[in-house]
């Protein structure tokens, strides 16, 4: 991820994408910190710290909260925000949800359209840079539109295209 940012590439995100980014980087500053903290100061209090497991472990959670903190920061730096009011209804763009079919074995799925950072199947968000997102990009409902994959060309339909999580 670091590497794409320091080719200057900006990091797309929804409004809600932007306010999870910050919320984590307020709780990992805040509240995170002075966890690892106070469980430093406790392993510390055991003694022997070359044998302190405890020590360890807290030690290792805060170096990755601070490589987290500092990835955090780093997008934060490079983030364009996609504005939900600029957001075209009639093409697909980034933030809009988007209903799909796939025309082989007629399954239908719907996502929001979120940059690359955000993007999560599991929450129904699909990349901008991901196959499928990168191919219905500017398409309107009713077209029909050739992804290339791993597993060979698939065809999709676009049935609807709305603005952002409606």
């Amino acid at each position: 991820m670091s590497e794409e940012l320091e080719n200057g590439k900006k990091v797309i995100l929804t409004a809600d994408g932007l306010k999870k980014l910050e919320d984590e980087l307020s709780n990992l500053k805040n509240i995170k910190r002075a966890e690892i903290a106070q469980e430093l100061k406790e392993a510390r209090a055991q003694g022997d710290l070359s044998e302190n497991a405890e020590y360890d472990a807290a030690k290792d959670a805060q170096r990755i909260m601070e490589e987290r903190i500092v990835e955090i920061e780093t997008l934060l730096k490079n983030v364009e925000v996609v504005d939900a009011s600029e957001i075209d209804s009639e093409k697909v763009s980034i933030g809009c949800r988007v209903k799909l079919r796939d025309m082989e074995y007629k399954e239908d799925m719907e996502f929001q359209i979120v940059g690359s950072t955000e993007a999560s199947s599991l929450q129904g968000k699909m990349s901008n840079e991901s196959p499928v997102g990168r191919a219905i990009l500017g398409h309107k409902k009713g077209d029909t539109v050739k992804v290339e994959t791993k597993a060979g060309k698939i065809k999709y339909k676009i049935l609807e295209v709305s603005a952002g999580n409606a």
